[in-house]
């Protein structure tokens, strides 16, 4: 039976990436086609470069591997993500974090819904732009009730302490659900704001909820000075009073996307109940997948490899920023964080000043951006018919090698000048 005739069935949007790879492929894109620049993808480039660690290039199965992980994740690599945090956030904390703070997920998106799923009847505050998976998410769950809160580009995506308290007070939240650092905006809520922010957590029992996915992606020269990583782990008093809730794994840190290794940190009544709901959402990760992470959390390899992508997405970071400012964009603010520029085309000629109308005109140089809207998180269409406040940004990617980086450039700046 054809699904569209079948009304048990309602229309699933598709998230932004996954929209303009689609669209991509109507015109011949696949994922290995050097013909095509991808300033579209949500990964880093995933291979060697100078100063990394060497890439896990084989996984040995051992007995067992074959049988079910446990659902809240293989006991080791729960002590060793642990052991992370402790090392890198932690030292000389009274509170630590140990095993029963961790819950190991299979993706970043299946570690969001275990905790979505996890959540009651509370208002949940999300910001505007955000992360555009978080879209369907937010509307899947009916325990909760999305809040939206603006951010203002004329602030450059500032959001204050004073801000946050108020939002929790005035709105009644529960919780709070944020990328951070964003994606797309590449703002950072770090240091001192970030101490700000779990102290009001704290003091008003309201959770953090925080996709820390892009945490070693730091840009900002005070927070890149100490180390080029962030966490609001430094942060936390006690690990099982503070209602923070950080999510992160190996998919943009460490550059694996494909092992789909995430994991939860936690409060340990936290990760009890997130994986009560893993157990009927997802059954658990891929027990060779996180044996063989296990290595990847040791203190030199983190080191080296955050070394690494600091010093070669720093270069492409540069070239797409400067790239994008020649060709007439304007950058509301360069990003403090992630591998995304977040730029708007309004200053562009008519026909390429909205996202979507230069997202199909790069398309046709076989080139691959993802319009702003998709950035406007809006659970229900509850905003149905009213014109996005991103119609003119677009989100560029230079998660891609620099090879094609440079590549993309060239083929835009014939787009803009064919206008």
């Amino acid at each position: 039976m054809n699904v569209d005739s079948n009304s048990s069935f309602r229309a699933v949007a598709k998230t932004g990436v996954i929209y303009v790879t689609t669209e991509a492929r109507r015109q011949g894109f696949g994922s290995d086609d050097d013909v095509w620049a991808n300033l579209g993808q949500g990964m880093p480039e995933t291979g060697n470069f100078p100063g990394a660690p060497k890439r896990l290039s084989e996984i040995p199965l051992l007995e067992g591997d074959l049988e079910y992980a446990p659902v809240q994740g293989i006991n080791e690599l729960r002590e060793t993500v642990a052991a992370y945090y402790n090392r890198t956030y932690r030292k000389g904390q009274g509170s630590q974090y140990t095993a029963a703070n961790v819950a190991i997920c299979p993706g970043g998106r299946s570690s969001l819904t275990r905790v979505a799923a996890a959540l009651g009847k509370i208002n949940l505050g999300h910001f505007l732009p955000d992360y555009t998976a978080y879209e369907e998410l937010l509307d899947l769950f009916r325990w909760f009730t999305p809040i939206p809160i603006a951010l203002e580009r004329d602030r450059g995506y500032t959001f204050t302490v004073d801000e946050l308290r108020r939002e929790i007070l005035g709105r009644g939240l529960g919780a709070i659900l944020a990328s951070n650092p964003c994606n797309p905006t590449g703002k950072l809520v770090g240091g001192d704001d970030m101490l700000g922010w779990v102290e009001a957590a704290r003091e008003l029992d309201c959770a953090l909820i925080l996709d820390e996915f892009y945490s070693h992606y730091i840009w900002r020269p005070d927070v890149a000075a100490g180390g080029g990583m962030s966490s609001a782990a430094a942060y936390v008093k006690d690990v099982n009073r503070d209602p923070v809730v950080i999510i992160d794994g190996l998919t943009k840190n460490w550059r694996y996307p494909g092992f789909r290794v995430t994991w939860i940190v936690a409060p340990e009544a936290t990760i009890e109940a997130v994986t009560s709901a893993g157990s009927f959402l997802d059954g658990g990760g891929c027990r060779p997948m996180q044996r063989a992470a296990i290595e990847l959390l040791t203190e030199e390899y983190v080191s080296s490899e955050s070394k690494a992508i600091r010093e070669n997405f720093g270069l492409k970071r540069q070239k797409l920023l400067d790239g994008l400012r020649d060709l007439g964009f304007m950058v509301d603010v360069p990003p403090e964080g992630t591998f995304y520029v977040w730029a708007s085309a309004e200053h562009l000629p008519a026909g390429l000043n909205r996202g979507m109308d230069f997202f199909k005109a790069a398309l046709e140089k076989k080139v691959i951006t993802v319009p702003g809207e998709f950035f406007d998180v809006d659970p229900g269409k509850r905003r149905s018919g009213r014109k996005s406040r991103f119609s003119n940004h677009l989100r560029f990617s230079f998660g891609p090698p620099m090879a094609s980086i440079q590549l993309a450039l060239e083929r835009l700046k014939d787009v803009v000048h064919s206008y």
